[in-house]
């Protein structure tokens, strides 16, 4: 009995400490969020911690957003974001202004730069 509870405890552990870890505080993100003629959806989840994906919009519905571990760098939220009009990859930079919106900022490896704010859907 003992060493079944040892090797789920060990199991559990393993699935803990492997899983990605989310920037302290992307909870915030968490929601259905609005820019221009686009709905998202952020949770929990994904390849990252976080998955934010368009459900709602002109194009690319069902498109993740987030490419990479999202870190804290001189106070705001950065990692590499895919634009929901394009599909391009921008790094970026991420902070919320108000509890009701993020504003984003970012540029292409190759050096096209976007930015936007994103209103949370009540």
């Amino acid at each position: 009995m003992r060493k079944a509870f040892l090797i789920a405890a060990g199991m559990a552990l393993a699935t803990i400490t492997t899983a990605p870890a989310m920037a302290e505080g992307m909870d915030k993100m968490f929601g259905k969020w609005k820019w221009q003629g686009f709905v998202v959806e952020c949770a929990k989840g994904g390849d990252f911690g976080i998955s934010c994906k368009v459900t709602e919009g002109p194009q690319n519905v069902g498109m993740e957003m987030v490419m990479s571990k999202i870190g804290m760098k001189d106070g705001a939220y950065v990692g590499k974001i895919r634009h929901p009009a394009n599909k391009k990859v921008y790094n970026t930079k991420m902070t919320m202004p108000d509890e009701n919106s993020w504003k984003l900022d970012g540029c292409t490896d190759d050096g096209a730069c976007a930015s936007g704010v994103f209103t949370r859907v009540k």
